[in-house]
């Protein structure tokens, strides 16, 4: 959430910023409800002044023995009054805060301007893609082909499109994947591998700024009058653990991972990517988030980014890294870097990684806070997230990547530990 003295002294030039990303701020909307909050105070103060007058005049004039009725009646109505005025003026907060709660982060000097992917800039490229000799195959030919190694209509059958089944060695290697992540992130890059709900409640889905306006991309739950809902990501369990908290200067930076499996409804999504596990209901990924201070927040999104891209490397998968665009950059983010990898059957570049700095926009929604040591006071701490990585579109890649003519599969090397020295995928 934005710092709403931006909205109520500084509004214009806000939406002046907002604009770069194509939000468009309905400041004459805005400008009323605060007017109209500025009055209802006065009013409620002007109001409380006047009760608490009659209200010692009513001992005052006890004491000289006066009929004290009339008074009496007069507190009791400008009591009435009182409440009605707070009353109306929790509706006028409540209508601000919920305009508030849509509206995006402003977005950081150096991102460049752009209105779609189109205009996202490269500003890194690792690896040479493989030159095959042979017909490249897709990840979801080569795949089943290995025993039905992966099964989308067991999927259908069971949940649904967009569901998936992963046998034997595919199943495999995705858990490969996984720990290898894990073991790098937690051991290599100094995060501490957590593991958490994948049910979390309202309060944590807006601290994270999924709610209320990307509702609907969610799956929700209700039992006995209690809502929750599945994570989209581990973003959202990760960094609530210090909502409502105020961390010690000395304990910051807190760095986290964890792997679990995320949910999404893929809401205006359909007819993208419907073949193969690009854009699944269910898919698993590996999230780092950093707790940090606001002084330190650009430096941590560039060490993330990096811990990302390290994944990639060691698996030896050509990638290309991009700064997005005012235009294509998400909700809670101030700056963003995507990863892209090297897909051969659709030779491309294909998203597998968004590491993104959200500032203190997530940190002022769930009052995350740090004891500054300079002012001895609580400030708001910045908050960054990334993929560390998708763990269904890494398998996507190693399959694709490492395909043999035979139809088998290579093992990359930093894997092999982890598949009991396997290092051929051919059953």
């Amino acid at each position: 959430m934005l710092d709403p003295k931006l909205l109520r002294t500084d509004i214009e030039n806000t939406a002046a910023e907002l604009a770069k990303r194509g939000y468009t701020l309905d400041t004459a909307q805005l400008i009323a409800l605060e007017e109209q909050r500025k009055a209802i105070q006065m009013n409620t103060q002007d109001l409380q002044n006047q009760r608490n007058t009659r209200s010692k005049s009513i001992g005052q004039a006890k004491a000289r023995g006066e009929d004290i009725q009339p008074l009496l009646a007069e507190v009791s109505k400008l009591g009435d009054e009182l409440e009605a005025a707070k009353e109306e003026q929790t509706q006028v907060l409540a209508k601000i805060d919920l305009i508030a709660s849509a509206i995006p982060n402003l977005i950081h000097e150096s991102v460049p301007a752009g209105a779609s992917e189109d205009d996202n800039v490269e500003i890194k490229r690792w690896g040479t893609p493989r030159v095959f000799d042979f017909e490249v195959k897709d990840h979801v030919d080569v795949a089943t082909a290995l025993g039905k190694g992966l099964d989308f209509e067991s999927g259908a059958k069971l949940a649904g499109t967009r569901f998936a089944v992963m046998r034997g060695q595919i199943a495999k290697l995705h858990r490969a994947l996984a720990q290898f992540m894990l073991d790098v992130h937690s051991e290599e890059h100094g995060y501490q591998e957590m593991y958490v709900p994948y049910l979390v409640n309202h309060d944590s889905l807006y601290g994270t700024g999924q709610l209320p306006k990307f509702g609907e991309d969610l799956f929700h739950t209700e039992l006995n009058n209690k809502k929750l809902s599945l994570i989209p990501t581990a973003e959202v369990p990760l960094t609530n653990l210090v909502r409502d908290e105020i961390i010690e200067e000395q304990d910051l930076p807190i760095k986290m991972c964890a792997h679990t499996p995320c949910f999404r409804s893929e809401a205006g999504s359909y007819g993208r990517d419907i073949r193969g596990l690009i854009r699944q209901h269910q898919f698993d990924k590996v999230e780092m988030v950093q707790i940090v201070k606001p002084e330190d927040s650009f430096k941590a999104l560039e060490d993330l980014t990096g811990h990302a891209e390290k994944i990639l490397e060691k698996l030896e998968l050509p990638y290309r890294t991009v700064v997005l665009c005012t235009g294509d950059i998400g909700f809670s983010a101030t700056k963003t870097f995507d990863i892209e990898v090297w897909l051969p059957a659709q030779n491309t570049y294909r998203e597998i990684s968004s590491c993104s700095n959200m500032g203190d926009f997530q940190a002022r929604r769930m009052q995350a806070r740090y004891r500054s040591s300079e002012t001895n006071k609580p400030e708001l701490v910045h908050t960054l997230n990334g993929s560390g990585l998708a763990v269904g579109r890494t398998l996507v890649a190693v399959i694709e990547n490492y395909q043999q003519a035979d139809g088998s599969i290579n093992v990359p090397t930093v894997l092999q530990p982890y598949m009991k020295g396997c290092t051929n995928i051919n059953v």
